[in-house]
């Protein structure tokens, strides 16, 4: 079973109002969840986010995939650190691109 951290809507229509969960990555957007860990209101101002970081680190340790997403999100509050290794291979992309780009 792989778990994943992402949002599930609750909100109304054109009120969208999200849960951060911990979910099978198999089951639907909006089906039963293992366990909330927070909230996501993107329509307040400003834009309300309420997490327990205790549960998302512990989801995190115990190998839980977080969304692009939920990952910004964590991001933002200071749940994950951003990688310097991922920065690093984007660069190296771009450096790649670069050469090509001057070959042609």
């Amino acid at each position: 079973m792989a778990v994943k951290l992402r949002l599930t809507r609750i909100g109304a229509k054109k009120k969208p109002f999200y849960r951060i969960v911990a979910i099978d990555s198999g089951k639907a957007r909006d089906s039963k969840y293992i366990e909330q860990i927070g909230t996501f209101d993107p329509i307040s101002d400003p834009v309300a986010i309420r997490i327990d970081a205790e549960k998302a680190k512990k989801w995190l340790a115990t190998g839980a995939q977080p969304t692009d997403t939920v990952r910004s999100i964590f991001i933002k509050e200071g749940i994950i650190v951003p990688s310097v290794v991922a920065k690093k291979a984007d660069d190296s992309k771009n450096e790649a691109i670069d050469a090509a780009a001057k070959k042609i």
